[in-house]
Order: C-alpha cells, then sequence, then structure tokens
C-alpha cells in the first residue's frame, strides 16, 4: 500500500490506498447515485480520479433528483391506498347504521312492491268482503279463503248477520311500505254512500294474501277551487272565435276527417263520430296573449242519443281547452284535449 504525503494539505487531504486485486485503481466502492461531496471538502487541490474528487463518488447533478421524485410518488401511492382502505369500512358502517335506524325501509324497497298485482287482487277480495247475505254465509265464507290466510276467522270479521250490497268500487292508491307490504286504498259505494277502504296486503315471491283485517275510512274531502279565473281576458278575440269555433265543434261531432282537416294546422284530429250531436257554443274564455298564437277554453254543448221514444237523452256542457294558431287571417286548431280551467258557470 503507497501513500501519498500529505504535506501541505493539511487534514482535508484524502488517503488514497491501493486498490484490491481484481479491481482498477480508479474503480469507486460508493453508492454511484450519491450526491457527490460539497466543493469547499474535496480539499484545495486535484484528486487522483481525474479532479472528480469525493473518493469516488459521481458528480452527476440529476441522477439524485429523479430518486427523490420516484420515492415521493410511491409514497403517494401508498398514502392513497391507505385512506382509501380505512374509509371504505367506515362508510358502510355509517349507511348500514343510518338506513337501519328508526325502523325505516332501505331506499328503493318500496319500489319493488308489486302494486298493480296488489291493487288488483284486493279489487277482487272487495267485491267478496263487501258483499255479503246471512242467507249465503257460507258461499262467502269459501270465497274468502282465497284471498285470507289459513287459519283465520271463516267471514274475516263479519258476525253472519244482516245484508250488504256493494254498488261499486275502484282503487284509489296503493302506499308500499317495503318490498313485502303495503296498504291498497279502495274507493267504494254501498247503499249510495261513498266511503275508502283500506286493505292491507302482503306478497312475497309473486305471491299475494291480505295480511290484516281492513278499516273504513271517510271519503275524500271536497276540495276548494283557487278563485283566480283568467283576469285579463281577450274579448275582442273571443268574439272572432266563437262563430270559428261553432263550425269546428260541428265537425267534431260528426268527425268528419276531410272538414276537420281544414281546421287543423297539421296534426291529425280525431272527431266523435257522432256519438253526440252539436248544440251550440256557450262560451269562449281567451287570455291576452301573443297575436299568432293563443290557448283558450270553450264551452260547448252536446245533445246525447237517449233509448227513448223520442230518442233524446238530454244535454251536457263540457269544456275543451284548444291550442290555437293564426296564419294569415285565419285560426286553426293545433291541439284539442279536456280544459283544467275552473268553469265560468
Amino acid at each position: 500500500m503507497a501513500r501519498r504525503s500529505a504535506v501541505g494539505h493539511g487534514r482535508e487531504t484524502a488517503v488514497v490506498e491501493e486498490s484490491a486485486p481484481g479491481r482498477s485503481l480508479g474503480a469507486s466502492s460508493v453508492d454511484p447515485w450519491d450526491v457527490p461531496e460539497p466543493r469547499g471538502r474535496r480539499g484545495r487541490g486535484r484528486s487522483d480520479d481525474g479532479g472528480r474528487g469525493g473518493g469516488g463518488r459521481w458528480g452527476g447533478s440529476g441522477g439524485r433528483w429523479w430518486v427523490w421524485v420516484g420515492r415521493a410518488i410511491l409514497w403517494a401511492l401508498i398514502l392513497v391506498i391507505l385512506v382509501n382502505g380505512i374509509r371504505a369500512p367506515f362508510e358502510r358502517f355509517t349507511a348500514d347504521e343510518s338506513s337501519d335506524g328508526a325502523g325505516e325501509a332501505k331506499p328503493g324497497k318500496a319500489a319493488q312492491f308489486p302494486s298493480s298485482a296488489a291493487g288488483a287482487f284486493a279489487l277482487q277480495f272487495a267485491n267478496v268482503y263487501l258483499n255479503y247475505d246471512q242467507k249465503s254465509a257460507p258461499q262467502r265464507a269459501e270465497q274468502l279463503r282465497t284471498f285470507v290466510p289459513d287459519g283465520t276467522d271463516a267471514q274475516f270479521g263479519w258476525n253472519g248477520v244482516g245484508t250488504l250490497q256493494l254498488q261499486s268500487v275502484q282503487v284509489a292508491g296503493v302506499d308500499a311500505r317495503d318490498a313485502n307490504n303495503a296498504t291498497v286504498t279502495l274507493l267504494a259505494r254501498s247503499a249510495d254512500k261513498w266511503f275508502r277502504l283500506a286493505v292491507p296486503v302482503y306478497a312475497k315471491n309473486s305471491a299475494l294474501v291480505i295480511s290484516g283485517r281492513p278499516a273504513l275510512l271517510p271519503p275524500p274531502t271536497k276540495a276548494a277551487l283557487p278563485q283566480e279565473g283568467v283576469k285579463d281576458r281577450d274579448t275582442a278575440l273571443e268574439g272572432e272565435l266563437k262563430p270559428f269555433l261553432g263550425t269546428f265543434f260541428g265537425a267534431y261531432a260528426h268527425g268528419d276527417q276531410a272538414a276537420l282537416s281544414r281546421f287543423s294546422d297539421g296534426t291529425a284530429i280525431g272527431g266523435l263520430a257522432d256519438a253526440v250531436q252539436f248544440v251550440q257554443v256557450n262560451d269562449v274564455v281567451a287570455p291576452k296573449g301573443p297575436a299568432g298564437e293563443r290557448t283558450v277554453t270553450a264551452t260547448v254543448t252536446w245533445q246525447v242519443p237517449g233509448s227513448g221514444a223520442a230518442g233524446n237523452g238530454g244535454e251536457l256542457a263540457q269544456s275543451y281547452q284548444l291550442a290555437m294558431v293564426k296564419k294569415g287571417t285565419t285560426w286553426y286548431v293545433r291541439d284539442i284535449r279536456g280544459s283544467t280551467e275552473p268553469s265560468t258557470s
């Protein structure tokens, strides 16, 4: 092993040893990606490695930065994975806790209930349940077995005395509580009195059963219409349209497509095919608006054919809503439908 004199270089002068057998004299034993030693620590003279100094360290300036960038990206990915791994179970736990709390059904469960089938089932049940006669009580009990659970009261709450006859019944609504349970509300009429009947229905695997005894409820109350109406009426247009609509509704009663096409804005308008006879246009209500387009309400009187000797079934006044457009000096009907506007008389 040879030593170079350290005279004149002080303690900072590096000691260069002979390389081990099989290795070149200039080979470095340190990490080639290490940052070079600061310039102030290399000593005052040039080292034996040709001026690179630092005990054989690589003096590149960019390699170390790429290592740090790679490490930063790796740690960022690790943090994302850890955060997601901790958050996902927590979110599932809190979601389950909120859905199970307060005894509420999970979202979407009520939508899975077979409302149409349950409504038809409850309607058929009501035709048996609300029709009874003590003379035919056994027949009623046999028919009820199709709808009620096994082992329940054969007459399902009826004491077997008296009679009841149902005049009409319709499904008014279905209130689904979850995927298996709902209350079907029926609007029924018996002895000239209206009432509602709440029928509990249980559904499972396309099978249905009346799960409990029904409940009588009062009929719907009568709503009060808002006292608004059309405040700013176009009386001049109403007078202009009344004779035109008289001719139109005459053709509408017959259902003559050739005649109706002359009144149409291009859309096909079907008529009543002589189901009624046109009498008159009672009233036209036209709100003020654009000059070439308006939606008006017309009240029309029809004579309905009867089955008597005179063949007159009386007259009915009905209201229509018409969407109208003006081309040149002529008005045309674009659409006709029932009106939601309150009647003026």
